[in-house]
């Protein structure tokens, strides 16, 4: 989760909002990803996302068989249904988000019963970090626009 919080920071000094998340395959960090919705001027370029897609470029497969991802926020739906297709076996997120969170806050989309694949998943690793650093990023916007 240390490296995934470093990768929130690096979204935060690019003036993204502060997520991070990494993919792990036997003990080693195989993708990582920061959001970068704003550089790539797309909705779809998630942490998880991009850490996904790393991933998947690393082993020269669109499954992540036997591989767990660590993302420093909750994750929302598309990210939820990517981890899910990418076959990742298990899930650790750091904040919850009580906007858009598919995990636990606003659903519980990985007990759905029409999914193929079971995702295993354990929140509020290292949440407090995680919880600040987006509080902070808020916090500057609203004193920004203030001003």
């Amino acid at each position: 989760m240390l490296k995934a919080f470093e990768l929130a920071q690096e979204a935060f000094q690019n003036d993204e909002v502060p997520v991070g998340a990494v993919v792990v395959h036997r003990n080693q960090i195989i993708g990582t990803g920061f959001n970068r919705v704003i550089e790539k001027q797309s909705p779809v370029y998630h942490a998880e996302i991009n850490a996904i897609n790393e991933a998947c470029f690393h082993l020269k497969n669109y499954r992540l068989n036997k591989c767990f991802i660590f993302s420093t926020l909750e994750p929302c739906h598309m990210c939820a249904k990517a981890i899910i297709d990418a076959r990742i076996e298990k899930l650790f997120f750091g904040a919850k988000e009580p906007k858009s969170g598919a995990i636990l806050s606003v659903d519980n989309f990985f007990e759905k019963n029409f999914l193929n694949h079971q995702v295993q998943f354990e929140g509020g690793i290292q949440e407090e970090i995680c919880s600040n650093i987006l509080k902070e990023f808020f916090l500057e916007k609203r004193i920004k626009k203030a001003n």
